[in-house]
């Protein structure tokens, strides 16, 4: 279940297809173990044909007792995954991460760490 609501919507018609521009948003991913993860951020777009948003600025990922900050994420609700980069900040009870990217698999759970320049490292710091 993907819920996504905004305090300011404008709706745009591009190549025949609804897009919904955000602000101020929220969305809700559900799965059928009903766990969930929180998504807010200052701007979303929205694409109503095949669900993919795009969301950036001020991004905060919650799920159980870990947070998740970056400048963009990307929803692909085809593949039903999550992207995040730029400045991402992992934050959970072990510690803190600095990475270039996490990709979430809505489906398995696995998350991926990953570089753009694989000459340099994740930064891992634990309490």
């Amino acid at each position: 279940k993907y819920e996504i609501t905004s305090s300011l919507s404008k709706i745009d018609i591009q190549n025949n297809v609804e897009i919904v521009l955000m602000e101020k948003v929220s969305a809700t991913f559900e799965d059928k173990n009903n766990k969930k993860i929180f998504i807010t951020s200052d701007y979303a777009k929205f694409n109503s044909k095949n669900y993919n948003t795009n969301f950036w600025d001020n991004i905060k990922v919650r799920y159980k007792d870990n947070m998740i900050k970056a400048d963009n994420l990307d929803f692909n609700f085809l593949e039903n995954n999550i992207l995040l980069y730029n400045k991402v900040v992992y934050i959970g009870k072990s510690g803190k991460i600095q990475t270039d990217n996490i990709n979430i698999d809505l489906i398995t759970k696995n998350i991926e760490l990953f570089m753009d320049d694989n000459k340099k490292k994740v930064i891992i710091n634990s309490n």
